[in-house]
């Protein structure tokens, strides 16, 4: 049988690390760009762990990717798959730190609730880290199913409380070739 050419999906996957956290993202990038396209790479922000004060910091952002996969597929056997590649262990605590978190959290229109898959996903109008590299990859996003441009869900003093690490965005965009 031929394979059909499936439909691109412009899809947003949330990016984040606080073991070693940047090796594994700069890999996470390059094993994510092996397996399908990557159209943009948002700057990365060094943010403090809400749950877990005593743990380094996080650096998160976020990946604009276009994948023909359907949603499930492209989170369970890409995105967990190079979670697993780089040494994330999922325990029974949500909370610990990790080498690395891939999520996807917008895949084109798709309004989802499945057993562990919410599109879009709804701690984007929750927490800063998720939403502000959204904004600055397409700073006109509406978010499925609420028909508002998500910069008019989301606080403008949001932007004040992350400060984006200038350099290793610098260093992941040039790993990065469009």
């Amino acid at each position: 049988k031929g394979m059909k050419a499936r439909r691109q999906v412009r899809s947003f996957v949330a990016a984040g690390s606080n073991l070693d956290p940047e090796p594994h993202l700069l890999r996470a990038l390059d094993l994510l760009a092996g397996k399908i396209q990557v159209l943009g790479v948002s700057p990365f922000y060094r943010t403090r762990p809400l749950e877990r004060p005593d743990q380094p910091d996080f650096l998160n952002g976020a990946f604009l990717v276009e994948t023909g996969l359907p949603p499930r597929e492209f989170k369970f056997g890409v995105l967990r798959e190079i979670e697993a590649a780089l040494g994330r262990t999922r325990g029974a605590d949500p909370h610990q730190a990790r080498t690395l978190d891939l999520d996807l959290v917008l895949y084109g229109e798709v309004v989802l609730r499945e057993e562990g898959l919410i599109l879009p996903d709804p701690e984007i109008l929750e927490r800063p880290f998720l939403a502000l590299p959204l904004l600055d990859l397409d700073p006109g996003l509406v978010l499925p199913g609420r028909g508002k441009p998500l910069a008019d869900l989301v606080p403008a003093a949001w932007r004040k409380t992350l400060e984006p690490d200038e350099e290793f965005t610098r260093e992941l965009r040039r790993r990065w070739k469009p």
